[in-house]
């Protein structure tokens, strides 16, 4: 947890800057997804890198370990804490492949109730199997976020929460 004190209706950081754990790395997109041991999330992260690749005009590329994201945004917190992430990406987890919506889920309600089958998370839609969802809604909800984390300047700098919530990513 990032060290500050409560300023009236502001946070300050006071303490050591906090590294963003997730990060872009060198290594190979296509490696990864051909290592994902389970053959529907390998299929299933093998069409969102094309739709991904497709619907944000940029390349594949791994951030930390196991996130395969496209193009980048810049956010800062309350907190002071700031950082770059993928504007879009996708994991292929054991559970299900968590789809990452960082302007979050609620702005996508009204495409969610027609996907199909998936769960939500603040920032991630979980989807078990492509096959069961509407592709066409759900490269609409990564059209939009994309958009709004890299077309919106403002987007980065709205980002706010409760003093010291903000989590390491």
């Amino acid at each position: 947890m990032p060290v500050g004190v409560a300023t009236g209706s502001c946070w300050r950081h006071t303490g050591p800057v906090v590294e963003n754990k997730t990060r872009a790395t060198e290594a190979d997109v296509h490696e990864f997804v051909a290592s994902v041991g389970d053959a529907v999330r390998r299929r299933d992260a093998e069409r969102l890198v094309a739709l991904m690749e497709r619907v944000t005009g940029e390349p594949a590329r791994m951030w930390g370990p196991s996130i395969v994201g496209f193009g980048t945004y810049h956010y800062r917190y309350a907190s002071g804490r700031e950082g770059d992430m993928a504007a879009a990406g996708f994991s292929p987890r054991k559970a299900a492949t968590t789809v990452y919506v960082m302007d979050g889920v609620d702005v996508h309600a009204a495409l969610l109730e027609h996907l199909g089958p998936h769960t939500v998370g603040k920032g991630c839609v979980y989807v078990k199997d492509l096959d069961a969802v509407d592709l066409g809604v759900l490269e609409e909800i990564v059209r939009r976020s994309y958009a709004t984390l890299t077309e919106d300047p403002e987007f980065g700098r709205r980002l706010s929460g409760s003093p010291g919530q903000d989590s390491s990513t």
